[in-house]
This record gives C-alpha cells, sequence and structure tokens, in this order.
C-alpha cells in the first residue's frame, strides 16, 4: 500500500561537490540549507545580507554584491535607538553607524570575491509580496519595526520578477561564466499575507522559476522544496509549533531528497566519512583523562590527516582544536 506521492526530483546534470564553492541567499530555509551544507563540509557563504524574504531584495542584494557597493552614512536610517539598513538584517544593526557600516562593507567585500570563484548560487525565495518605502519607493528587505503606515505593500507580478533577474543573471554570468544558479522557494508559509495570498505569492513565484529556467537552460535549475512539503509531506505533525514553519524533521526529510539529486556520488560518500569523524567526537567518555581516550583522539587527528592528505580543500580545523583541547585540558 503506498501511502505517499512522491515528487519527480531529476538529477542535477553537473552536480554540487565538495570542490565547489557555493553561495546561499534568501529566506531562512536557505540557512537551514547551507548551515547543513557546512556541517557536511561543503565549502558555503550564506546570506551576506542576512535573511531576506521578498524576491526583489534577493536580487538587489546580489546587484550590490555584483558591484562592490560601498555604503556611506547617508544609507542609514535611524529608530528606537540603532541603525539600519533597509536591505539588511537586524544582525548588523548598532547603536553607532560606524560599526553598522564597517559590518556591511566588509562583508560586501568578502562577498563579492566569493561570488568571482563561486561554482554554485542557491536562491531561496520566500515571498512575491514587498513592502516599499512611503517616502522614497525603494522595497525594502527589512522593516525594522517601522510603521506599517511607513510602507506600501503590494504583490511583484511575474514579469517583474523574471525581467529583474533575467538582466541579473545575465550581468552575474559576465562576472563568473561558471556560475549556475539553484532556485528554490521556501516552503514557509506566510499567514501574515493571508491563506489565499500566499498561495498566489507563491505561484507567482514558480512560474517566474520556470520561466527564468527556459530563458537560461543548463544555467538556471530548480529543487522543488515548496512541492515536497506540499505533497510528500502532507501532515501537520511536519510543521513547527507556529504550523508555518518546517519542523526539523521535514527539513531533515527535505535535507536527504537535496543530497540524492543535487550532490555528486563522490560527495555523498565523502560525506559519510566526514559525519564518522564527528560521531566520534560526540562520544562522551568515563574518563576524559585517560591513556584510552587519548589514543581513540589521536586516531581521530590521524584519519583527518589522512583524509586532508586526499582532500586537502576540507575544513577541519574545528575538529582539530577540539582534539587538541581534549587531549591538552
Amino acid at each position: 500500500m503506498q501511502l505517499q506521492t512522491f515528487v519527480d526530483l531529476p538529477a542535477l546534470p553537473s552536480p554540487i561537490g565538495h570542490r565547489d564553492k557555493i553561495l546561499l541567499m534568501g529566506s531562512c530555509f536557505a540557512e537551514n540549507m547551507g548551515r547543513l551544507l557546512a556541517e557536511h563540509k561543503f565549502d558555503c557563504d550564506l546570506n551576506p545580507m542576512g535573511i531576506l524574504y521578498n524576491t526583489l531584495s534577493v536580487a538587489q542584494a546580489l546587484e550590490e554584491i555584483r558591484l562592490l557597493r560601498e555604503y556611506r552614512a547617508e544609507d542609514l536610517f535611524h529608530h528606537r535607538e540603532a541603525w539600519h539598513s533597509p536591505l539588511h538584517h537586524g544582525s548588523f544593526s548598532d547603536s553607532e553607524p560606524e560599526t553598522v557600516l564597517q559590518r556591511i562593507n566588509s562583508r560586501i567585500r568578502r562577498a563579492n570575491t566569493y561570488l568571482r570563484e563561486a561554482s554554485w548560487l542557491v536562491l531561496t525565495l520566500g515571498t512575491s509580496w514587498v513592502y516599499e518605502s512611503a517616502l522614497s519607493g525603494q522595497v525594502v528587505g527589512n522593516c525594522h519595526k517601522l510603521p506599517e503606515k511607513a510602507f506600501v505593500r503590494r504583490r511583484l507580478s511575474v514579469g517583474e520578477i523574471t525581467g529583474r533577474f533575467a538582466s541579473l543573471i545575465a550581468d552575474l554570468h559576465q562576472l563568473n561564466p561558471g556560475l549556475r544558479l539553484l532556485f528554490t522557494v521556501s516552503p514557509i508559509r506566510h499567514i501574515r499575507d493571508g491563506m489565499v495570498e500566499n498561495q498566489l505569492s507563491k505561484s507567482t513565484l514558480l512560474l517566474a522559476v520556470n520561466e527564468l529556467q527556459r530563458t537560461f537552460p543548463g544555467q538556471v535549475f530548480y529543487f522543488p522544496a515548496y512541492e515536497i512539503v506540499m505533497d510528500e509531506l502532507r501532515d501537520y505533525r511536519y510543521y513547527a509549533e507556529d504550523m508555518l514553519h518546517p519542523s526539523a524533521l521535514a527539513v531533515r526529510y527535505i535535507w536527504e531528497r537535496f543530497v540524492e539529486t543535487c550532490l555528486s556520488p563522490a560527495s555523498r560518500e565523502l560525506m559519510k566519512q566526514c559525519q564518522e569523524i564527528q560521531r566520534s567526537l560526540e562520544h562522551r567518555p568515563f574518563r576524559p583523562r585517560s591513556d584510552e581516550y587519548k589514543s581513540f583522539l589521536r586516531k581521530i587527528l590521524l584519519r583527518i590527516d589522512q583524509l586532508n592528505e586526499e582532500y586537502p580543500y576540507l575544513d577541519f580545523k574545528n575538529e582539530k582544536e577540539i582534539c587538541h583541547t581534549r587531549l591538552n585540558p
């Protein structure tokens, strides 16, 4: 008896591997996938502007990274005893404008260098609803708790999204001709927009991404995270307590589907070896100062050295530090 319907997941023609550099941007679902990739020793840069939900802000952030924009004091605004950027997450905000500018500009420089070398750009689009400043007409990435009357809310059209991203993708390929894009639509539901409006928003995103795939064949791809939650995980037990975000179990399920579809066989095998090291470090000894446990730690270090000799691009710095700290408490 079959109790699930499964989403067809064609494998990427050129799967992602551990040698690739992966820039991930977008909603908090991008954060989930980015952390799991980093945990499994992939080379990632995650959300240089912080979490961004609306589609135009993701595009604007990429454009500013591409152009290496330098922020100045006049690009910030003061609200609730702190300085903010309308495009950046609140983690960039601070009581001192100089600190905000330093955080933003150094992060843009780092992301620009990474983008020039990246193999993959993974973009998770959250919503096609945007908030425009009532004064400037600028679409903001973060309202920073300004009053609702300060903004005009509207839904983007498919044409607006495809037009903005088509020109951006062309510019990105001039900067980095080998760059490939993998879009996802976030499965997180935005019920503050309204249930019907949320569905209209997601449908707009899906149509736009489909159009971009047709415009850039072989360069733009799609991973159906939204459809997996809607069609494979049709049960509220796969949602967190807020009934909006996927639960930890759902995120793990989507991750496993991503691994089988988007990652190379060689990287899947290498992931298993990296996981063995991580599981070994999670082991809690009865006698942490014993010679037996120290020998166990030295074997882990030896295994790390063996892997690094074969795969010098893997970063085991943190695992090595843990071993040395436990060897020399």
